[in-house]
């Protein structure tokens, strides 16, 4: 559902009436979030017999939206609903049948992502908001879910996810070119085994924005063939991991240091505790403070955001090496 799509109705009009007074001074590209937020809570108070009082397994939470709120809204409100016992089947995009590992009856029917779908009003939350402290969410466990003795190395695994990706319609914004790479790998290579992570298109479900080449595999192999790529790993897939999904979150579960980059690539990375450094040049995340209020309550991981390459460096120097 597109944010200009939200029902039109009285109930939708004095959400942003109010909005529009209290919270007029600021751009639209940011208020209609604060009205969504409303309109969530809104959603939810016709629930509260089936949830509170009733607690029969009804609810069927269906989502086709963008990896990060999936991750980050859509699966600790399926979790949520778990553990209070109203769940009873869950709807995503391929790919993510392992992600809701704790759902009964979980279907892949959607076969791309749409930015369309991010709009689903009847999550606790979408996308963006000024408020995190979400009713009908719980933190998802993941890594002690997918913790194994395979995935482990002689040193402690640091993940450095990258992505090179567009970004809202444009080019690239945010990741880690191999100049940066290179300073990283140099810095940390004695103390951790690292661990290097940029998804090819195949495979993952597509989305809104188009994957390029950043011509850094071959760079890595060749200079620094201690470094351990991730698509290596998956080729042997030791644990017969059913997707890349899955794989990932095999070897995330046994790392406590990730580095990683604004979007989906970072949501995942803060799902498994430990700390993480993102790196994020722009976006709505930084006026509603996501990086400080709703990355850490994914897994109680130790989040540290960079806004450019130094802020990153100094990150490293204070948490990783120190």
């Amino acid at each position: 559902m597109e944010k200009d799509k939200i029902p039109n109705n009285i109930i939708t009009k004095l959400i942003s009436f109010y909005v529009r007074l209290k919270f007029g001074k600021l751009h639209w590209d940011v208020r209609y979030f604060y009205r969504d937020t409303y309109y969530c809570q809104f959603v939810q108070l016709k629930y509260i017999f089936k949830d509170y009082f009733f607690k029969k397994k009804y609810k069927v939470i269906s989502f086709d939206g963008e990896f990060a709120p999936e991750l980050e809204f859509v699966i600790p409100f399926a979790y949520w609903h778990y553990k209070n016992g109203t769940l009873l089947r869950t709807e995503g995009a391929k790919f993510t049948k392992e992600m809701y590992f704790f759902s009964e009856q979980h279907s892949e029917v959607y076969d791309v992502r749409t930015n369309e779908g991010n709009y689903n009003y009847e999550t606790p939350r979408i996308l963006y908001s000024h408020n995190y402290d979400m009713k009908k969410w719980e933190k998802v466990p993941f890594k002690a879910h997918f913790k194994n003795d395979v995935y482990v190395f002689d040193k402690p695994a640091l993940v450095i996810a990258n992505r090179y990706n567009t970004e809202w319609e444009g080019p690239p914004i945010s990741f880690y070119s191999i100049e940066m790479l290179e300073y990283m790998i140099e810095k940390l290579k004695d103390k951790y085994t690292i661990v290097y992570n940029r998804p090819r298109p195949q495979n993952i479900t597509s989305d809104t924005s188009d994957v390029s080449e950043l011509n850094e595999y071959d760079f890595i192999r060749e200079k620094y063939p201690e470094v351990v790529l991730m698509e290596d790993l998956f080729d042997e897939n030791k644990m017969n991991a059913n997707n890349y999904n899955h794989f990932q979150m095999l070897v995330y579960a046994n790392a406590s240091k990730f580095i990683s980059i604004h979007g989906g690539t970072a949501a995942l990375a803060s799902c498994f505790e430990g700390s993480n450094i993102i790196l994020s040049k722009q976006g709505p995340e930084h006026h509603f403070g996501c990086f400080q209020k709703l990355f850490p309550k994914l897994s109680g991981a130790k989040i540290y955001h960079a806004k450019n390459n130094e802020e990153v460096k100094k990150f490293i120097d204070d948490h990783y090496l120190n």
